[in-house]
This record gives C-alpha cells, sequence and structure tokens, in this order.
C-alpha cells in the first residue's frame, strides 16, 4: 500500500482514454488497487476517485445516469478523496453551455461556459501555465464558479480562467497531467500524498 491508499477507483464512464490516467497513477502511487469501473457501489467504497474525461459535457453527463453521478455525488459528500481532470472538472458544476438540459453533479455552484478565446484558435490544444507550472490543454469550455475561493490556479487562453479549483477534499483540474510530463505526475502524486 503506497501512500496510505488502498484502493483508487477511476471512472470509467466511457468519454476518453482513461488507461493513461490509469498508468499514470500506477507511476506515481505503486502498490495501490487501481479499479477501473462505472459500478456506482465500487464508487461508493472507494478510498480515492480519479474522475477524467475528454469529449463532450453531454455524453459525460450522460454516462452519470443510472446511479453513477449520485454514487459520485454521495462519495464526495461522505469526504471521499476526489482528483477530476477536463470533464471531470467541469461535472462538478451545475451545467454548461455546451449541452443544455443536462445537469452536473452540482458539487459546486456555477456553470461551465465556452471558452471567450477572442482571436485564439478553439479547442486551447497545447501548453500552457497553471501556477507555476506548465500542463497540457485540450478543451473548448471552462468552468466559471460562483465561488471565487475555490479556484486555486488561473489560466490565460483568450480570457482568464480557473485551471484548478480545490475544496476541502476535491481537487480538480482543467488541463490532462496524464499527458503534461514530470508537472502532471507531480501534480497527481500530491493528491495521493495528501
Amino acid at each position: 500500500m503506497a501512500f496510505g491508499v488502498a484502493r483508487v477507483v477511476v471512472c470509467d464512464h466511457g468519454v476518453g482514454n482513461v488507461r493513461s490516467v490509469v498508468r499514470a497513477i500506477e507511476r506515481v502511487a505503486p502498490g495501490v488497487e487501481v479499479v477501473l469501473t462505472r459500478d456506482p457501489d465500487a464508487v461508493r467504497r472507494a478510498d480515492r476517485l480519479v474522475v477524467p474525461g475528454q469529449g463532450s459535457f453531454g455524453a459525460f453527463a450522460a454516462a452519470m445516469h443510472g446511479g453513477l453521478g449520485e454514487a459520485l455525488a454521495s462519495a464526495i459528500r461522505a469526504g471521499t478523496p476526489y482528483f477530476g481532470i477536463c470533464l471531470g472538472l467541469q461535472v462538478l458544476f451545475d451545467d454548461s453551455e455546451e449541452a443544455p438540459g443536462e445537469h452536473g453533479l452540482g458539487i459546486f455552484r456555477g456553470n461551465v461556459k465556452r471558452l471567450a478565446a477572442g482571436d485564439l484558435p478553439l479547442p486551447h490544444i497545447g501548453w500552457n501555465s497553471a501556477g507555476d507550472h506548465f500542463f497540457y490543454f485540450a478543451h473548448s469550455y471552462v468552468a466559471v464558479p460562483a465561488d471565487p475561493s475555490i479556484v486555486a490556479a488561473t489560466t490565460e487562453y483568450g480570457q482568464r480562467f480557473a485551471s484548478i479549483v480545490a475544496k476541502d477534499n476535491v481537487t480538480a483540474v482543467q488541463f490532462h497531467p496524464e499527458k503534461s510530463q514530470q508537472a502532471g505526475l507531480f501534480c497527481l502524486e500530491k493528491f495521493f500524498a495528501s
């Protein structure tokens, strides 16, 4: 058992490639049991939750139906440490302009809006800074938290947006740590060490 964590559940919601996230976790926390699943009961029993996501908010929100979203929200509210990646950050909020009528988990008040990139191309793909490090981004939408105190880092791409949000047992990032080389691995390692 590494870092005092016995069982890490990576939520396999069918949106995007989660295998690279599993490999990154195994690299920074060798010896932990990594369970890749969409089973709500496994989510409720997790010692830690990791929710990656690529693709659209609508597809992600649809994957949350059938008990998975309720299990995630219940586990988060019960204090299970949660690490969200890209859509795993966005789904923490109420809803998204990308998928009118679909709802997020509502852990944090706020909405997800299309990135106001100005003359810059969308999606925002490539390396950019968040705090003191550079990470790999791939997205067109950003969370706009109602409570600015949960914003742990921001990034500039046409507009300044929340690239890391954190409160209590929840940490979520707009970038992809699994694609961000040493800085990304360090970010994941901090989650497992805390």
